[in-house]
C-alpha cells in the first residue's frame, strides 16, 4: 500500500494478499488481513432491531417510513452520558478558537411604533455576527433572546464526535456535522426551511420547535436571516434533555428556548446541489491531466479543413473532437466513483491533525507498536470512505482488494480498528498505516487514564 501521489503515477505492484496501491491514470486509489467480526466499541449497529434512537422503530423502518419523507419525535431517544462533555463552557472555548464557524444570532422585539410589516422589511429585530467570539463579546446569560451556534463540534471534541457514532446506520457519505447551539430564554433562529436531513437533540434545557410541511418558501425581505415569511406550523412540541426531532429536507421548523436557556445539538446529513456535486466532480477529473504525457500534450490537427467564407464559425470538427475528448475521460474505468470518493472524504477546511516528525522515527515506531497493542482510530477531522474497488481518506485514493481492503473498509464503517485485526495486516497495508500515522489522520489507542 502506497499514498496517492499528486500528482499521480502509475500503481505500484503489490501480492494477490495485500493489493492495496495508489491509483493509477484516471486516478483510482488501493487496499488487504482478514478485520475482527464488528464487536465491543466498533460494533455494526443492528440494522433490524428496534433501538430507543429511533422511538423503538429498527433503522431499517425509519429509513423506509422516515428518511426523506416524514418527521419523527422521538421521547429519550438518547440518555445524558450520550452528551457527556457537551455544555456550554466548551461551546464557548470553541467559539472563541479564529477558523471554525461560530454565529450570534440575537431577536430584539421591535418598539411599539416600529412594528409591522415595514419593521420586518427594515431588518428591524434580527440581528447576526460571525465569530469568532470572546466572552466579552457575548451578550450576559441572562439577557433574552440571543442564540450562539458553533458549527463542526465533531472535528474538535472526542465527546460531540461520538454523539454521532449511534447514527452510524446512515452513509457516512451523506454525514455533514454536528453543530452546537445555546439560546438564552426566548432564543432562537427563527422559523426557517433547511435543505438537508437533520435530527435535533436536546441535550439541555427546553426547546419548543413547532413544525410545517413543506410549501411556501418565500423569505422575509431585508434580514440578515433566512427567515419564512410565511409559517403556519401543524404540530407543536417541548423537547427536553434526550428528546429528538427527526426533519426531512424542506419541513418548516422555528424552535424557541422555553424555561430558560437551553443546549440543543444539530446532526446535519449534507445533500449537494447537482450544480455543486457536477462542479466538484469535473474538477477533480481535471486534475488527473498531466501537462507532462505526451499524450496529453498532443494538438489538435486539422488537415482536411477547407477555405471558409464564416470565420467566425465554429468547425463541427472541432466540436466533435472536444466533445469525443471530454466523452472518453468520462468512460475511463472509474474515473467518476474516484473523483466522487475523493470530493466526499475530503476533509473540513477546520478540521484539524497533529502530524509527525518524519525524521523521527523512534516516536512512529512507538505508535504503530501502541497501535498494535490495543488498536487505533481515524482522527476526529479524518473521513473515509470505500467503494467496491478504492478506498478513500482525507480526499486521496487508493485501489483496494484481497483481504487488506476488508480491513480498511472495517476501519471506514468503524472508525476504529482492534489490535488482533492490525496484527495479522500485510507488510504493505501496515506502511500505509504508517503514512496515515505521521500525516495524523489515524491515531494509536492509549489506556484509560
Amino acid at each position: 500500500m502506497s499514498r496517492t501521489p499528486k500528482p499521480p503515477v502509475a500503481a505500484t505492484a503489490a501480492a494477490p494478499s495485500a493489493a492495496v496501491a495508489a491509483p493509477p491514470k484516471p486516478r483510482r486509489g488501493a487496499a488487504s488481513g482478514m478485520p475482527e467480526p464488528a464487536s465491543g466499541p466498533w460494533a455494526a449497529p443492528a440494522l433490524d432491531q428496534p433501538c430507543a434512537l429511533l422511538g423503538g422503530l429498527s433503522p431499517a423502518t425509519f429509513m423506509r417510513r422516515h428518511w426523506h419523507r416524514k418527521p419523527l419525535l422521538i421521547r429519550q431517544a438518547l440518555p445524558p452520558q450520550a452528551w457527556a462533555g457537551l455544555d456550554r463552557e466548551a461551546l464557548l472555548a470553541l467559539a472563541a478558537r479564529p477558523g471554525l464557524s461560530a454565529r450570534l444570532v440575537e431577536r430584539q422585539p421591535a418598539a411599539p411604533a416600529a412594528r409591522g410589516r415595514r419593521a420586518a422589511a427594515q431588518g428591524e429585530g434580527w440581528s447576526l455576527r460571525q465569530g469568532p467570539f470572546s466572552r466579552r463579546q457575548l451578550p450576559p446569560a441572562t439577557q433574552p433572546g440571543w442564540t450562539l451556534l458553533v458549527q463542526g463540534l465533531d472535528r474538535h471534541l472526542d465527546a460531540a464526535r461520538a454523539l454521532l457514532d449511534p447514527f452510524a446506520f446512515l452513509p457516512a457519505a451523506r454525514l455533514d456535522d454536528l453543530m452546537v447551539s445555546w439560546a438564552s430564554e426566548g432564543g432562537g433562529v427563527g422559523p426557517h426551511v433547511d435543505s438537508y436531513d437533520v435530527f435535533l437533540l436536546q441535550i439541555g434545557g427546553a426547546r419548543r420547535w413547532r413544525i410545517a410541511p413543506p410549501g411556501d418558501e418565500q423569505l422575509r425581505p431585508g434580514l440578515p436571516l433566512r427567515i419564512l415569511e410565511h409559517f403556519s406550523p401543524t404540530e407543536d412540541w417541548l423537547l427536553e434533555p434526550g428528546d429528538m426531532l427527526y426533519l426531512p429536507p424542506g419541513w418548516g421548523h422555528d424552535g424557541v428556548a422555553e424555561g430558560g436557556p437551553c443546549l440543543t445539538a444539530s446532526i446535519g446529513f449534507r445533500a449537494p446541489a447537482q450544480a455543486e456535486l457536477a462542479d466538484a466532480l469535473l474538477n477533480r477529473m481535471l486534475d488527473t491531466v498531466d501537462p507532462d504525457d505526451p499524450a496529453e500534450a498532443e494538438r489538435y490537427r486539422d488537415p482536411g479543413q477547407p477555405a471558409t467564407a464564416q470565420p467566425g464559425r465554429i468547425p463541427e470538427a472541432l466540436q466533435a473532437h472536444a466533445l469525443a475528448l471530454v466523452r472518453e475521460r468520462l468512460a475511463a474505468p472509474g474515473a467518476v466513483c474516484l473523483a466522487l470518493g475523493e470530493w466526499l472524504s475530503e476533509p473540513a477546511p477546520d478540521a484539524e491533525f497533529a502530524p509527525g516528525d518524519e525524521d523521527d522515527e523512534a516516536a512512529l515506531d512507538a505508535q504503530m507498536a501502541q497501535a498494535l497493542r490495543l488498536g487505533l482510530r481515524l482522527a476526529r477531522g479524518s473521513r473515509m470512505l470505500y467503494d467496491a474497488d478504492c478506498i478513500y481518506l482525507n480526499g486521496q485514493g487508493w485501489r483496494a482488494a484481497g483481504r487488506d481492503a476488508l480491513l480498511m473498509q472495517a476501519l471506514a464503517d468503524r472508525r476504529g480498528l482492534e489490535a488482533a485485526a492490525l496484527r495479522r495486516i500485510s507488510a504493505a497495508a501496515r506502511a500505509l498505516l504508517r503514512q496515515w500515522l505521521l500525516d495524523g489522520w489515524i491515531e494509536p489507542l492509549w489506556p484509560a487514564a
